[in-house]
């Protein structure tokens, strides 16, 4: 951990995450997931976040998955019917990206696929693509599920499809 990086967590405003993902761009990719939801059984939440709290920064690159997996389960992403959460987390500060999957959809996709998406965003988020960068990766994890999850009957909507943009 270094102490750019701390401040850099420590000192971002919490506008500035709005201001990559302002709310047409939000309204874009929420609209993205409803589509994309339609088309299979898994259900997608999208959360950017500015920069880690402080308990999660202490703990170096490891604390960016454990966010991850605590907002996997505080947001309730694990608790859907068929096992098929998908928790796609942005952490704007570091332009990071990790993705948890839940067990009935990783053990189907497996985790070279999500650390490939992970990449690509990563990589255009630091291109300033922030929108496209989310909108491509969002089209090929509903490629992804189409192959592995077919829609169940009736295809509930398990999950808000609307991002939270937290800090």
């Amino acid at each position: 951990m270094t102490v750019t990086r701390v401040f850099k967590h420590l000192l971002v405003p919490g506008w500035w995450g709005r201001r990559h993902f302002p709310s047409g761009s939000l309204a874009r990719i929420e609209a993205a997931i409803a589509d994309s939801e339609a088309r299979h059984g898994g259900e997608l939440r999208f959360v950017v976040e500015t920069a880690l709290p402080l308990a999660y920064l202490r703990r170096g690159e490891a604390g960016i998955r454990e966010r991850a997996l605590d907002l996997f389960s505080h947001l309730r992403v694990w608790d859907t019917e068929g096992n098929t959460g998908i928790l796609v987390y942005v952490l704007l500060a570091d332009r990071r990206v990790e993705i948890v999957a839940d067990r009935g959809i990783h053990a189907r996709v497996g985790e070279a696929a999500w650390t490939k998406l992970c990449r690509q965003m990563g990589e255009a988020f630091r291109a300033g693509n922030f929108e496209a960068g989310t909108l491509v990766a969002l089209a090929d994890i509903t490629v992804l599920l189409e192959a592995h999850v077919p829609p169940p009957p009736g295809n509930p909507n398990e999950l808000p499809d609307r991002p939270l943009v937290l800090g």
